[in-house]
């Protein structure tokens, strides 16, 4: 029987060749970390098994991720964001929810008029659209991150919305359970995780700025490179580790542990520090989402599997590009955000598995959804890359638009004086 030594060297294996092919073929890497999960998965060649130590591992790379985005969102910008965040953001987790009942109710009032039963109920729709509602924040940050979009019109529209998702998974992850019991369990257990919710990150944004800037400025004077590196994974993991036993995610913990040393002088010492680990973990959490990929339903059931891929990724591209375009964006902003996030996350597989053990959706639906799911995610590095040809042509007038925001660049960097260039850093 494999150690979880084995697994992970295993994994680390994998991610070599995985990424060697990649640049050789000039992918984006994360097309590698998924495609290697697939064939060494227990679904091909069965090398690795999905075990639990390995998984917990692999989650560690979305919470260094939340906690590099933290770093990159500090509280003046999030609330410069708001409207992005809590609007933008909040409309298309709802809309999504909602629209899939809808649209699960329509399916059920039409079979019933064939004189055929629809199984799935509003409970399980409700999940599912809850599954749907979530993008990969994942792959997204960091191919936006490769390709320096993080701080372009679209790209501050695209880390709201992921910022939100992340926040919503929260009240959805004690929703699902309740859904099966009477409304009054439902309304308490909701009204319990969001009173925990906000004593919890009130506490830890009023107080924790001015502690944390003690505490690294403490651990600096020590001039440790190792205490220093041991600090930021001890407050990261820490605050993840709070946040999930108070009822939250570990990701929402890395998030605000970033957004509380993104207030220090030590910020940029800290982005460069934590970088390493940010990139390996990610990479097994990567290799993890491609195991789940079942090619014998993508064998048997393929046609409803390229359906359950195709229709929610073309419904949830035009419902975000629709808001973002309510919410004022330029027409090719708009497309790019639709984009950006019409795949399926990580965190709505958690949401269609925690569905599942609570016969909230019937076994039969659950496979060919996973690999729906899986497949959107594989078809986003190739979406993002081709993103510019897709706008242009459904956006005649974008070039015109990239060509009026670089003039504007170049016009601010002329007429910069008593500025400082710094060469070979």
């Amino acid at each position: 029987m494999a150690t979880t030594l084995d697994l992970t060297l295993l994994y680390l294996f994998a991610a070599v060749i995985g990424v060697v092919l990649c640049r050789l073929m000039k992918l984006p890497p994360m097309l590698g970390y998924l495609a290697v999960g697939v064939v060494i998965g227990p679904n091909a060649l069965a090398l690795a098994k999905d075990s639990a130590g390995v998984q917990y591992l692999a989650e560690f790379g979305v919470v260094f991720l939340m906690f590099v985005i933290g770093l990159e969102f500090n509280l003046p910008k999030l609330q410069s964001m708001r409207a992005m965040v809590f609007g933008l953001g909040l409309l298309q987790v709802l809309v999504t929810i909602v629209g899939t009942m809808l649209g699960n109710l329509m399916l059920a009032e039409a079979f019933a008029f064939f004189g055929l039963r629809w199984e799935l109920g509003w409970q399980g729709a409700l999940v599912l659209g809850a599954a749907m509602a979530m993008s990969s924040t994942a792959i997204v940050v960091k191919l936006m991150a490769e390709r320096l979009e993080l701080e372009s019109e679209h790209g501050r529209r695209v880390v709201g919305v992921l910022l939100f998702q992340d926040l919503a998974v929260v009240p959805l992850l004690v929703l699902i359970p309740a859904l099966d019991g009477s409304g009054s369990e439902m309304a308490q257990s909701l009204a319990w995780a969001g009173l925990k919710a906000v004593l919890l990150l009130t506490l830890l944004l009023l107080g924790g700025q001015q502690i944390m800037r003690r505490w690294l400025t403490l651990v600096a004077r020590r001039k440790s490179q190792e205490l220093f590196m041991l600090n930021l994974l001890l407050v990261t993991l820490g605050l993840a580790w709070l946040t999930e036993h108070a009822g939250l995610s570990l990701a929402l913990g890395a998030f605000i542990a970033g957004m509380l040393i993104a207030e220090t002088e030590y910020k940029h010492q800290v982005e460069t520090d934590i970088r390493p680990f940010h990139d390996v973990l990610l990479g097994l959490f990567f290799i993890t989402i491609g195991m789940r990929l079942d090619w014998h339903t993508l064998v048997s059931q393929w046609p409803l599997v390229i359906i359950l891929t195709l229709a929610p990724t073309a419904a949830k591209f035009v419902l975000v590009a629709g808001l973002a375009k309510l919410f004022r964006a330029p027409t090719g902003t708009a497309l790019r955000t639709g984009l950006y996030l019409a795949q399926a996350g990580e965190f709505g597989f958690v949401l269609l598995t925690l569905g599942a053990q609570h016969q909230l959706i019937a076994p039969q639906w659950v496979s060919p959804v996973l690999a729906a799911m899986v497949l959107s995610m594989l078809l986003t590095p190739m979406i993002m890359e081709h993103s510019n040809r897709i706008v242009m042509k459904l956006s005649a007038s974008d070039w015109l638009l990239q060509s009026v925001q670089l003039t504007s660049i170049a016009k601010r960097s002329i007429t910069t004086q008593a500025h400082v260039i710094i060469c070979g850093y």
